[in-house]
């Protein structure tokens, strides 16, 4: 059983916090295929033409996360959410690399509604995943970079398991190592998450992408909802 959940802290101090969560379990990954790379590079394309010469930061949904990592003490122009961390690759470098199936779906849909999406791999899980404030006691492994340990800033928002390890920290900038979508992943939490003013309308286009994705390339068994304040946790039982 795999559980998803805002902490009450959370929800007290960003309350229009919005995610599209997707359990998932069963699913296919590996290189990623024809027809996704070819809607992926297609999808790049589109997004590059819609921004045209529009400042990232003045995207709405951009702006609300700048917004948020401020409220818990977080420079956005240094560490930026993982939305406008492609994007802003997008924007300079013309194109995004890809990196296996589950990473490109997740990528894709992400520059299409310029929100942060994530993609966890759940081997590593020890109980729900739950967005919270850090006590700065939790254990945090970078990305590539198996044998380091870190641990997060007191008060920064998140991803933990009940063992203290930290899937993604400063909410949505970094992944962990272990939490990483590999060629061999088949049982993941997949996020979609939106703080602006009429989020819900682009998170349930967003995560009916997704579920159409996975459902279209990577099959398995899903459970999805849409979370906020009224509706904080998602379970696949």
């Amino acid at each position: 059983m795999t559980t998803f959940h805002y902490d009450a802290a959370i929800l007290a101090r960003f309350p229009n916090i919005t995610g599209g969560v997707i359990l998932a379990t069963g699913l296919r990954n590996g290189p990623t295929p024809g027809r996704i790379g070819a809607a992926y590079i297609k999808q790049q394309q589109a997004t590059l033409t819609n921004i045209g010469d529009t400042p990232l930061s003045q995207l709405p949904t951009l702006a609300a996360w700048r917004s948020a990592f401020r409220r818990f003490g977080v420079d956005p122009t240094q560490c930026r959410s993982a939305a406008e961390a492609l994007l802003r690759r997008l924007t300079k470098k013309g194109d995004i690399p890809s990196i296996n199936a589950l990473v490109d779906l997740g990528n894709l849909v992400s520059i299409r509604y310029a929100l942060p999406v994530a993609v966890f791999d759940t081997r590593s899980l020890t109980g729900p995943l739950t967005v919270r404030f850090a006590t700065g006691d939790e254990r945090y492994t970078p990305l590539g970079q198996p044998d380091v340990t870190e641990h997060p800033t007191a008060g920064e928002v998140v991803f933990s398991d009940d063992a203290g390890l930290v899937f993604a920290e400063r909410w949505c900038w970094r992944q962990s190592d272990q939490s990483a979508a590999r060629d061999d992943t088949t049982d993941v939490v997949i996020t979609v998450e939106a703080q602006h003013e009429n989020a819900r309308l682009d998170i349930e286009a967003a995560l009916a992408a997704l579920l159409a994705l996975l459902k279209g390339f990577s099959g398995g068994q899903t459970v999805a909802a849409i979370l906020d304040a009224r509706n904080p946790a998602l379970t696949d039982e």
